[in-house]
This record gives structure tokens, C-alpha cells and sequence, in this order.
């Protein structure tokens, strides 16, 4: 049995290495990960709870229309309970939109380097990709509208970017949007946007009554610390949501998610905490990645891309061994760049330890 030829071309998306991995294989005992994104503190006590009660109930199939979620999510954003959609994490409204609107043929545009999923999930269902490089690590809205065809069926814009950490002030979003069809899907992808505290953010909800093309997805995983329980959702117009929910999996948000994810919600002072320590983590590596000499772009998320000497790969390996997971950026085409999650001040602080080592050694080689 042959698969279609296309699918034969397409690189698996690389999921960063689990910390169990790098101890087995390295003979390690402690081993930090921030190569992935992910919320270093994890969920509250409250959301443990609710995890653990939802737990007792698995051996049942999930409320497939996220009822109590639903209407705590509708309140929180500022939408209608119909103008929400659930997915296995965010990847699954991304891919929904795919589904539902590219067909053979079809373009796709989105920045390069941007999430790789957007271009894989293209692929599989035999669409075209158009890549517009991104300026000094920030969106190219003019050539992405240049890039725009008859053929354009999405355009695809995370804000804030990952990897490049950056974001899109709303005056220039709504420049952008002025310039593309209403039949073109315009996708939002906002998986960082609770990290962002410039004032010159878009508020892509209001937009949203405006401009009925408009898709935005947001996830659980990132500041609520969900990811292990893959729970996203896209807000849309009630008419974009009818055609998103046509194409999805059945119960394709398990119990446990859902609970978690409404816990959530009710614990917004322990997710506030958070934050506040994030930026305050942020802002102190600005300060040490300066005072070590390394450039890095100023990031609006919780991650960092950094430029170091040498490769890459090179620099990984060196923090690897010592048990510092980070990602090489190669993969994104961004060649002497990692990109570093930010963690708690413990790891943040064994990080730059661990940084100073090897940029010692690589200097003296």
C-alpha cells in the first residue's frame, strides 16, 4: 500500500526532547526543558482538583458541546457562547480551518520562518504554500498582502510570533486587513497573547464585528499550563463556527481537559501571579543576556530567541550535556539562533550558568 506522493514530502513537525529522554541517555540526574514553550509552574491546586474529580468520570464519553466551559469562556473573552470553537489544543482549530477551506491547489500564505504546523497541515491536504520572509524578526504585512492571490484561501498571522517573539500593534493589523478580500480567511493565531502588556495590542474580539473572515486561536497550554491536556479554541463569527465544527473530530476534547480548562477560568489570581513573575523573569534576562554580550530579539511572549556564536547545534549540544534543554533554531531556517522558554527564577538562573560555561568554552576553542 502507497500513501498519496505528497505526503511522502513532508518532514514530521520535531517536538522538542522530553526531560526523561535526556537523562536516560546522558547519565543525567537533574535536567531542566525550556525549549518548548511551556508554563514552567504548572496548574494551580484548584485545577489539580478539578483534574482529579473529572478523572472519576472518564470511563464516559466527553460533552462534546463544551457546556459549562462554553458559557465561563464566553464571559471571560467578551464573545457569544456561539462563537466559540474547541479544539485538541489549538492545532486542531488551525487544522480545522485547513480543512474546511483549502483544497487542492489552493494557497496558503503565512511569514517564514512562523509555526510549522501551518505549512505542514497545508501540504497534507494538497495545498500550495506562499512563504513571505520576515524583517528584522516582524512581519512583512505589505508582502504578505502582495503575496495574497485569487487562489488565497488563508493568511495566516501568529501575534505574537513564534519564534521571532514579536507582535503586530493593532493600527497596522487593521492596515492589513483593509487590504484583503472578505473572501479570504484572515487566521489569528494568539497562543502567547496573555503574555503581551503593550497597550498597542489588538483586541481581535472587537475586530471580529467588523470583519466576519476573521478566525483567532487561542490555547490552554501555554499560560495555564494545559499542555499535557491539549485544550485550545477559536472565537469566529457564529457562521464560521458552523463550518469549523462540520469538519472536526468527534468528542475531540476529552473530560479531563474541559474541567481543567474551566478551573482554570476560576482561578485567574494564581494565573495573574504568574504572569507577573514571568515579565519580572523576562526583563532580568534581558538584563544578563546584554551584560553577556549576546543579542537577542525583545520578545512580547515567554520565550526568547537568542543569537549565539558558532552553531547552533553546536550551542545546544554544550547546554544539553549539561542538562539545560533549549531549541535549536535550524529547523525554522534561522541559522545561530536558540530559542529559550523562560522559566522559573531557579531554572532561569542555572540557564544563564550554564550559558556563561559554554560560551566560555567555545571562546577558548
Amino acid at each position: 500500500m502507497k500513501p498519496l506522493p505528497r505526503i511522502l514530502t513532508i518532514k514530521p513537525y520535531q517536538p522538542g526532547k522530553p526531560v526523561d529522554d535526556v537523562k536516560r541517555e546522558l547519565g543525567l540526574k537533574s535536567v531542566i526543558k525550556l525549549a518548548s514553550n511551556e508554563s514552567p509552574y504548572g496548574p494551580s491546586p484548584k485545577v489539580c482538583a478539578a483534574i482529579a474529580k473529572a478523572a472519576r468520570t472518564v470511563n464516559r464519553y466527553p460533552d462534546s458541546s463544551c457546556y459549562y466551559l462554553r458559557k465561563a469562556l464566553a464571559r471571560h473573552v467578551g464573545c457569544r457562547q456561539d462563537q466559540l470553537f474547541f479544539g485538541n489544543g489549538s492545532d486542531e482549530v488551525i487544522v480545522s480551518a485547513i480543512r474546511a477551506f483549502v483544497g487542492e491547489g489552493d494557497e496558503v500564505v503565512m511569514a517564514r520562518p512562523s509555526f510549522l504546523i501551518y505549512d505542514i497541515s497545508t501540504r497534507v491536504v494538497g495545498g500550495r504554500v506562499k512563504a513571505v520572509p520576515l524583517k528584522d524578526f516582524r512581519y512583512d504585512l505589505d508582502g504578505m498582502a502582495r503575496a495574497v492571490g485569487p487562489r488565497t484561501k488563508i493568511v495566516f498571522i501568529t501575534n505574537p510570533d513564534n519564534p521571532a517573539g514579536t507582535y503586530i500593534p493593532e493600527p497596522d493589523l487593521v492596515s492589513f486587513l483593509e487590504r484583503i478580500s472578505p473572501e479570504t480567511v484572515v487566521f489569528l493565531d494568539e497562543a502567547y497573547h496573555e503574555f503581551v502588556r503593550e497597550n498597542d495590542y489588538p483586541d481581535t474580539v472587537r475586530l471580529l464585528e467588523e470583519r466576519p473572515q476573521l478566525i483567532v486561536s487561542r490555547t490552554f497550554s501555554k499560560m495555564y499550563g494545559l499542555a499535557g491536556l491539549r485544550i485550545g479554541y477559536g472565537i469566529a463569527r457564529p457562521e464560521m463556527i458552523d463550518v469549523l465544527t462540520r469538519v472536526c473530530e468527534p468528542f475531540n476534547v476529552n473530560a479531563v481537559a474541559q474541567a481543567a480548562a474551566l478551573a482554570c477560568l476560576k482561578d485567574q489570581p494564581y494565573y495573574r501571579r504568574i504572569i507577573r513573575e514571568m515579565e519580572s523573569q523576562r526583563q532580568l534576562l534581558f538584563e544578563e543576556l546584554t551584560a553577556i554580550g549576546l543579542d537577542y530579539v525583545r520578545t512580547s511572549t515567554n520565550f526568547i530567541l537568542i543569537r549565539v556564536p558558532g552553531q547552533a547545534s553546536d550551542f545546544c549540544r554544550g547546554l544539553l550535556h549539561n542538562g539545560v534543554i533549549v531549541r535549536d533554531m535550524n529547523a525554522w531556517g534561522i541559522e545561530n539562533y536558540i530559542r529559550v522558554t523562560i522559566g522559573t527564577p531557579a531554572e532561569n538562573k542555572r540557564f544563564l550558568k550554564t550559558l556563561k560555561l559554554v560560551l566560555k568554552k567555545i571562546n577558548t576553542q
